[in-house]
């Protein structure tokens, strides 16, 4: 077969211009892609690009295989056979292939539900699977189902403490709570305290697994990481079929191809954008950019606007080192204003830094405005606009508060540093992107399932109590304002009502993202919103020594080193 007809057919969509590219595939980001982090070039695996022929071989191969995978999910018929697949399938991040056989099998699940409750008294695997799946589908179903798990004074059951497979359904249940929701509670705790002795128990390679289980949750950890350790695991052949695990690595690879050319062309980007010579203080980290949309985006068929929103989220960077590193007081005002207006007249008294920053940002902005009109009709210019405005007035609000040695109250301080953080701005522009239209009060009314996650990565962010490495401006911290508050609060309380906080940030999320209150969203926004969440602990999780160790493993496994 001709090979373009080989690199067309491949099953998931690629955009045409990364489809004819794989081809000539390498795997080295461009030579102006700086690392995020000291140091993390001289450690990365570089993975050996693919010669024409294998990736023609890899595409044409892949298309078999998911035809096969097809076939066996049309064939599985039992309800715990049927759990089991779903569950594969999602958590080898493959599912996206069967979208239309998986909403079947989970109605058919639904109607089953109770016949699948009522079996077998100590059947607690597959009472939790369904309850994950069918929560996760926003399907309603009731805590209640884990009553029947439950002795006479209120506890699990003695007896689940040997189901391992029992066990680790039960906590990953026990993650999606809405909030309130005792059971899931105790649920989370029963399951880890009676997980954790496994793993001195077993062989090396299940200790393992189960470490990665209570260490990254699958709903609270990015799926294509959470599907990168399972398919290096050893323990893959006992919990998946062959044939999915297959398919699992072919997809891997092809979309660590594909990303590797999308990371290449932010780069390219930023290089002729000219920004790295005017803006020569400011942070220059298009591999941690395109990390966001890279993980945002899973599925394929998004390539265009990872790239593009990968320039929304520099431009969100290199803002926030304006305010927190170059610019004066009397300046920020001014830019701001300037910003507000939308006017290039009005930046001719500013330093050339801002004016430059400014034109590019505004090119940026019209270009993702001409995609979402050209693909979905809607002129979302204006809320783009609005968006920026608002960002850059928190800016200078924090800007102001730091400069003159100022400590907010903690509403004002979530108030404002919940917009700064980004978040909002990026989730309005892949709101558009995804072709919601026009909403009246998106910006200033932000919706929880756009809040949430901005809320749990700020207080990530502050809990940390550490700065970027590479940022040498002016910082604060929710931290100061709990104990400025409550002069009587210790640093160590403090910590603890943040991570409160974020747990219920968590919940809030869980609640607007699988309740049937988010119809007005679409199912690919939702996934956005929660990865931006499942996101956060690995961009904001520094060590001891202020680096980020999960966030150099994530980034080596997902883009470089070959699996």
């Amino acid at each position: 077969m001709h090979s373009c007809m080989v690199l067309t057919q491949c099953s998931f969509g690629l955009h045409p211009k990364f489809v004819a590219s794989l081809r000539n595939n390498s795997t080295n980001p461009s030579s102006n892609t700086s690392p995020p982090l000291p140091d993390f070039q001289k450690q990365q695996k570089i993975m050996k690009p693919y010669r024409y022929h294998d990736q023609e071989s890899l595409c044409s191969r892949h298309t078999d295989k998911v035809e096969e995978v097809r076939r066996i999910v049309h064939e599985t018929k039992g309800e715990k056979e049927t759990l089991l697949l779903i569950d594969s399938l999602q958590k080898l991040s493959v599912d996206y292939h069967f979208e239309e056989e998986i909403e079947e099998k989970m109605h058919s699940l639904y109607e089953k539900r109770l016949k699948i409750i009522n079996g077998e008294a100590n059947n607690i695997m597959e009472v939790s699977l369904l309850f994950r799946l069918l929560r996760q589908a926003q399907y309603p179903i009731s805590t209640d189902v884990f009553d029947r798990f439950l002795d006479r004074r209120g506890e699990f059951m003695a007896s689940l403490t040997k189901e391992i497979e029992g066990l680790i359904s039960l906590f990953e249940a026990s993650n999606l709570n809405f909030g309130g929701e005792l059971i899931l509670y105790r649920a989370n705790e029963f399951s880890r305290i009676h997980l954790k002795p496994y793993m001195t128990s077993l062989d090396a390679d299940l200790a393992v697994h189960i470490k990665q289980i209570l260490d990254n949750p699958y709903h609270l950890t990015l799926e294509r990481f959470k599907a990168r350790q399972i398919l290096d695991n050893n323990t893959s052949k006992f919990y998946y079929n062959f044939n999915i695990v297959e398919l699992g690595k072919m997809d891997f690879s092809m979309i660590q191809s594909l990303h590797q050319k999308e990371l290449k062309e932010v780069s390219r980007w930023w290089k002729e954008s000219g920004l790295g010579q005017e803006l020569g203080f400011a942070r220059v980290q298009p591999l941690k950019w395109f990390t966001w949309p890279m993980t945002c985006l899973p599925n394929p068929k998004f390539s265009k606007y990872r790239i593009v929103l990968s320039k929304v989220i520099a431009f969100v960077y290199l803002l926030d080192d304006i305010f927190d590193v170059k610019g004066s007081l009397d300046e920020l005002y001014l830019f701001t204003q300037a910003i507000e207006r939308w006017d290039h007249s009005s930046m001719n008294s500013l330093p050339d830094y801002m004016r430059a920053c400014f034109k590019v940002l505004e090119d940026t902005i019209n270009e993702i405005a001409r995609i979402v009109f050209e693909e979905h009709g809607w002129n979302s210019i204006e809320y783009l606009k609005k968006s920026w405005i608002q960002l850059s007035k928190a800016f200078l609000v924090e800007a102001k508060w730091l400069i003159e040695d100022e400590v907010p109250t903690v509403d004002d301080y979530m108030k404002t540093s919940t917009v700064s953080c980004g978040v909002p701005l990026i989730l309005v522009h892949l709101y558009f992107l995804l072709g919601h239209g026009v909403s009246e009060n998106l910006v200033e009314n932000l919706r929880n399932l756009i809040s949430c996650p901005a809320r749990i990565l700020r207080l990530w962010d502050d809990l940390g109590s550490a700065k970027d490495e590479e940022q040498n401006g002016r910082d604060g911290s929710l931290l100061a304002c709990l104990m400025k508050e409550n002069p009587h609060c210790s640093s160590q309380v403090a910590r603890g009502k943040v991570m409160q906080m974020i747990d219920e940030a968590w919940e809030e999320l869980n609640k607007e993202s699988f309740s049937l209150s988010t119809s007005m969203f679409s199912r690919d926004f939702v996934i956005v919103c929660l990865n931006a969440a499942r996101m956060v602990r690995v961009i904001y999780n520094y060590d001891e020594e202020h680096k980020l160790p999960m966030l150099k493993e994530y980034i080596n496994l997902l883009l470089f080193e070959q699996i």
